[in-house]
């Protein structure tokens, strides 16, 4: 018989991280657990979030793109009916604190942008992946852009152009906005955007299964909205 913990051990996206640090005080009232946050990031190599479950890393509740969760439920890591959409993200740019702002408000003026920008930085997640193998090749430049531009591991994107490492950065605006030393710049524009939902599931080898439902169905409740709208997502909360 599982005895139940006195805690819940979180892994999340870096795109869901600024909405779920902010509603913690909220998670630890509701579930009288003490909440621990064990992953900030999807991304890839051993500190990936899949690589960890894969190692057997002990973790009850996966906030990540929806995509990944599903394979981490064919994967048999992640319970499927507690799949749970909690959120939309779009991708948004940003420069260093100071620079100028590219105009990126039409297609156009987002391919100028990118042609001229003389170094880009992209994530290692959902939309580094989408912008290297889908939106270059959509705006017929990248054989351009490609050499000029570089996948960032393990930290935020915007952390390298606040060092002055990039001219521009794309990522989830929701990982951008906390990011100190840059200022956001805006979304791609509508044509070419690409909006991701983040989803939470419980993992098969949850110590409290009980406790991480709870958990979620807060994330997912309009009480979690606020948290969620003003880390630069969208909520998906029932009405």
């Amino acid at each position: 018989m599982r005895t139940m913990s006195s805690e819940i051990r979180v892994m999340t996206s870096g795109a869901f991280t600024a909405a779920y640090l902010e509603l913690i005080p909220q998670l630890e009232l509701l579930t009288k657990r003490k909440i621990v946050t064990a992953a900030t990031s999807m991304g890839t190599g051993p500190d990936s979030i899949p690589s960890r479950l894969q190692r057997g890393e002990p973790v009850d509740v996966v906030i990540v793109a929806d995509a990944a969760l599903v394979e981490l439920i064919k994967g048999g890591m992640i319970l499927a009916e507690s799949r749970t959409p909690l959120a939309r993200s779009a991708i948004g740019m940003a420069v260093r604190a100071g620079s100028p702002k590219p105009d990126i408000s039409s297609v156009d003026a987002l391919k100028r942008t990118l042609l001229q920008a003389k170094s880009i930085a992209y994530s290692a997640s959902v939309s580094g992946r989408y912008l290297t193998t889908e939106l270059f090749q959509h705006l017929g430049i990248a054989d351009q852009v490609m050499p000029k531009s570089r996948r960032i591991e393990g930290e935020r994107v915007g952390a390298v152009v606040a060092r002055g490492e990039a001219e521009i950065a794309f990522q989830q605006v929701s990982e951008l906005l906390p990011v100190p030393g840059i200022d956001y710049v805006g979304p791609l524009p509508p044509e070419v955007q690409k909006v991701s939902v983040f989803s939470a599931g419980v993992t098969v080898g949850a110590r409290d299964a009980d406790a991480a439902h709870a958990l979620i169905r807060f994330l997912a409740s309009p009480d979690a909205a606020h948290a969620i709208t003003k880390s630069g997502m969208e909520p998906i909360a029932p009405r």
